[in-house]
This record gives C-alpha cells, sequence and structure tokens, in this order.
C-alpha cells in the first residue's frame, strides 16, 4: 500500500506516503457511494458534512482513504471523479517522498485560491 493515515498533533488525521511516488502516478483508486440527492441535505447536519464530495448533482462518501486527505492551496496531489466506474483517482502532482504528506484542494482544481468552508492555516 502507498499510503497510511496518521494522527498530526493538533489536526487531526491525514494521509502519508509510505513509499516514494512518482509525478502522475495513480495514488489511491477509491470506490464512492453515491448518496441520493434528498439525502445529502441530512448528511449536512452531520460531521460527515465535512467530508463527502460533490458527485454530479448528488454527493458521495469515498472510501479507502479518500475522505482523510487534507487540503492545502499548493497540493501535491490531485482528485479525479470517474463518474462511469463510481471511484475517486487521487494522483500525484509532483514526486512524493516517503513520509511527506499528501495534500489536495478541495475546489477540485490544484491551482484554485477560493475559499474553503474553514480557516486554512
Amino acid at each position: 500500500m502507498k499510503v497510511k493515515v496518521k494522527n498530526i498533533l493538533n489536526k487531526g488525521r491525514g494521509v502519508f506516503a509510505s513509499q516514494d511516488i512518482n509525478e502522475g502516478e495513480i495514488i489511491e483508486e477509491a470506490h464512492v457511494i453515491i448518496i441520493d440527492k434528498d439525502q445529502c441535505s441530512h448528511i449536512e447536519k452531520t460531521i460527515l458534512d465535512d467530508y463527502v464530495f460533490l458527485w454530479e448533482e448528488s454527493c458521495a462518501a469515498v472510501l479507502g482513504n479518500g475522505m482523510m486527505y487534507n487540503h492545502s492551496y499548493e497540493p501535491n496531489a490531485l482528485y479525479i471523479r470517474d463518474l462511469e466506474n463510481k471511484i475517486m483517482i487521487y494522483r500525484a502532482l509532483k514526486n512524493i517522498s516517503t513520509g511527506e504528506e499528501i495534500f489536495i484542494n478541495y475546489n477540485g482544481d490544484p491551482k484554485c485560491k477560493d475559499p474553503v468552508w474553514f480557516d486554512v492555516r
């Protein structure tokens, strides 16, 4: 396995490389559970709201380590929704060293600087 989840002091959890990962390499392919559009408003009232992803007109829970990747405006990875196969693909944007935390931009576009729903440190 290329990654592992670790606790981060004063931050929660994050995904870290358990081996060197090359730029362009797939880090993880995670299956998703599509949540019915009518049920997404119920998710918004729970802690899961911070972890689900938009999925077409609905939302989705990403399995594997998918909901554990932390946000950065300077990510070293990106996520790609494979709508047909119902998987989320995480791919390295640059070389990632063993032990390095893997970050994605929650806005979807790695270059997007739009504010997210929490304070970014």
